[in-house]
């Protein structure tokens, strides 16, 4: 997480953390980071295809891609060669798009809350089709299809696990139709209350809420508490998110001064996870 070193550096990083046995990597889809907006940051897609080759096992994705910056047709032919580069380990991350400062950097349009759902709506859609069919015709307000050719699909069929991130009811309603994970970030409190939000949009579309993994964003440059301080910490941040239904934890890198409680939290925290998960 957290494209803003230099790509030797990012490489060794993301091969750390799959020599230690974690599940996944993500990197970010801004123009710049947002908690340090000076800063250098590469961008998400392309760094990710070049990391996908330079990994064998872990799962990769980008957490999330927003709708804002790209065609979702483009999006998803972007994610589908992904795919092959990593021999089906993507995980697809889509959200609305959200910074905008970013977008008035580049001149892009970032309409009111309405729109921005409503497109995002009709793009999840149009991704999810396209990484099913070899042709889709979709006859949208904002985005049409007309037989559009998708060749090659995608390794993983139907299409590879789709993650929302999602916050507010609409964007919840979008993540119980058509979503594989749910991510979000706040307060223990905050993410109680969404997900009790997200199941009664399943029970209303008659979607079983435990086929929707629950996944959570830690944002250590916004939080109150750092998990890489101790193994202590680490296992309690996890243990107050796991009380409300979070499954998944995408967390900030560690400091390099941190890496003896990375170790640790590797070699004793994660396999004890693994085994109460069952």
């Amino acid at each position: 997480m957290d494209q803003n070193q230099g790509w030797e550096r990012t490489v060794e990083r993301w091969r750390r953390f799959e020599e230690l046995g974690f599940d996944s990597v993500w990197d970010c889809d801004h123009w710049v980071q947002p908690s340090r907006p000076g800063g250098p940051y590469f961008e998400a897609w392309t760094l990710l295809a070049a990391l996908a080759a330079k990994t064998e096992r872990i799962r990769v994705g980008v957490l999330v891609s927003s709708n804002t910056f790209r065609h979702p047709a483009w999006l998803a032919k972007m994610a589908a060669t992904v795919d092959h580069v990593s021999g089906g380990r993507l995980e697809l991350g889509l959200g609305a798009g959200w910074y905008e400062p970013e977008h008035q950097m580049l001149g892009l349009d970032f309409p009111e809350p309405k729109l921005l759902v409503d497109r995002f709506e009709e793009a999840v859609q149009v991704v999810d089709l396209l990484l099913r069919q070899d042709l889709t015709t979709f006859p949208g307000r904002h985005y049409q299809l007309r037989e559009a050719a998708f060749r090659p699909r995608p390794v993983q069929q139907p299409r590879p696990p789709l993650t929302i991130g999602a916050h507010g009811p609409r964007m919840l309603g979008i993540v119980a139709r058509w979503a594989d994970a749910w991510n979000s970030f706040g307060s223990p409190d905050e993410i109680r209350a969404r997900n009790e939000v997200l199941d009664a949009h399943c029970e209303g579309i008659g979607r079983d809420p435990r086929a929707i993994l629950r996944s959570l964003y830690y944002w250590i440059a916004r939080a109150d508490e750092d998990p890489w301080s101790s193994v202590d910490a680490f296992q309690d941040l996890v243990g107050r998110y796991g009380e409300v239904g979070i499954e998944e934890f995408v967390i900030d890198i560690p400091r390099d001064d941190q890496e003896e409680v990375l170790e640790r939290v590797a070699a004793e925290v994660l396999p004890a996870l693994r085994a109460a998960q069952g």
